[in-house]
């Protein structure tokens, strides 16, 4: 007997919710389209309200939750619900319009890993795309600025820590379709905008919100796109062809060098990440760990550093034949004598600060010949600022069981990818 189609899923997300209301209530308009809406304002108290919507149904419930947060959320409430609609034949498509506070791709990760009575929901469902919407009018001043969400009573958690302009920028890097809503306030800042959104979602189709009918916001998600596939930290960090040069004073810096990162002078060289700059994502290597890979993300004046597993080199280093076909042809090809795949591969993108002061504040962090004549005894009794959890500014951070991995530097719910 053939294998039953999986129903297609849409996420819709983004931080302002009038746009991502609008376009959910565009996709509900095509016959047989379920529209699923948690709003975890009130999560704090350990109580999530769900909205389910489809045809003349609309239906809200009041949901108690044990420990008030996302994973519980979706662990509890959301995958169930997804595999129970993917069993009904008068569903044709699931849209699940995220809170404003929720990133997609832990969202993604849970409908493919997270197994409810003995089954992924992603066995079931299939991620058709992934809509951001972007509110022009204030996008840029929320991915430049520095509040913190629970600073605008957003956080997903009583313990969530981020940024809004983490999560802006988190939000539009894993979309596959961008759709705009509203107006710039003026030429400058819709010039920044573009240049912006150009850089952390290079070839991302871009659609105005009044345009968007029926499910044409689907439709335009490229056949390459990414359709919810986690984030791979030994991948390419320069993804898709994001323009080089200066525009509006944005620009992309790409850091890359085989020598090690000196630990202290790596931890004093973080402050150029944090001040005028939009997003920094990418792999370090610090000389006092050798065999681990660093993944390292900031936005809005905070910097999370995690674990994205071993180098291939290393000493407990995955074999060549269990990474990826990309992985190990990128390691091919920048194979050092000495190193290995070790490398520093870092992606900057600016507004403020100029490239030639961030290339020159992290190349003086870099071990120096002499240093590297010392050889790996020596490295390893460098004081390491850098724990297996790490955030800036530099505060004590209780780490959760299982919460050491690369994809929780961003603050990630525990459903989080753990590469």
């Amino acid at each position: 007997m053939p294998e039953q189609p999986r129903t297609p899923v849409v996420l819709i997300t983004g931080i302002s919710p009038a746009a991502s209301v609008d376009l959910g209530a565009e996709l509900r308009t095509v016959p047989g389209t379920v529209v699923i809406h948690h709003d975890l304002r009130s999560i704090t108290e350990g109580v999530v309200r769900r909205r389910v919507q489809c045809g003349a149904r609309d239906e809200l419930t009041a949901l108690e939750l044990a420990h008030g947060c996302v994973s519980c959320t979706m662990r509890e409430d959301l995958l169930p619900l997804l595999c129970t609609l993917a069993g009904d034949p008068g569903v044709a498509r699931i849209v699940v319009r995220l809170d404003e506070a929720m990133e997609p791709e832990p969202v993604c990760y849970a409908i493919a890993n997270v197994l409810v009575n003995g089954r992924a929901a992603g066995d079931l469902v299939e991620v058709e795309g992934v809509l951001a919407t972007v509110d022009l009018a204030s996008w840029f001043d929320d991915v430049t600025g520095e509040d913190l969400l629970c600073d605008r009573g957003m956080q997903a958690s009583p313990e969530d820590e981020r940024t809004v302009a983490q999560l802006a920028a988190t939000q539009v890097e894993f979309a596959d379709v961008l759709v705009c809503a509203g107006q710039a306030p003026d030429t400058w800042t819709a010039a920044r905008t573009d240049a912006v959104l150009d850089r952390l979602a290079p070839g991302v189709p871009r659609l105005p919100l009044g345009e968007v009918r029926g499910t044409s916001a689907v439709s335009t998600v490229p056949g390459d796109a990414r359709r919810g596939r986690l984030t791979d930290m030994h991948g390419p960090v320069l993804r898709g062809q994001p323009p080089l040069e200066v525009d509006s004073g944005v620009a992309t810096v790409l850091f890359t060098d085989p020598r090690p990162f000196h630990p202290e002078r790596l931890h004093e060289a973080i402050d150029v990440l944090l001040d005028g700059v939009v997003r920094t994502t990418g792999r370090a290597w610090v000389a006092s760990r050798p065999d681990a890979a660093l993944w390292m993300e900031s936005a809005g004046g905070g910097m999370g550093v995690g674990h994205a597993g071993g180098w291939i080199a290393g000493e407990d280093g995955p074999d060549w034949d269990d990474v990826s076909d990309e992985r190990r042809a990128m390691a091919w090809l920048r194979w050092h004598p000495r190193f290995g795949d070790r490398a520093q591969e870092l992606v900057i993108t600016t507004h403020r600060t100029p490239p030639d002061e961030i290339t020159s504040a992290l190349t003086r962090a870099l071990l120096t010949d002499e240093e590297i004549a010392a050889g790996p005894a020596v490295w390893a009794t460098y004081p390491d600022p850098f724990g297996d959890w790490h955030e800036d500014p530099c505060e004590e951070v209780e780490v959760p069981d299982g919460h050491s991995e690369a994809g929780t530097a961003r603050n990630q719910e525990e459903t989080g990818p753990n590469q």
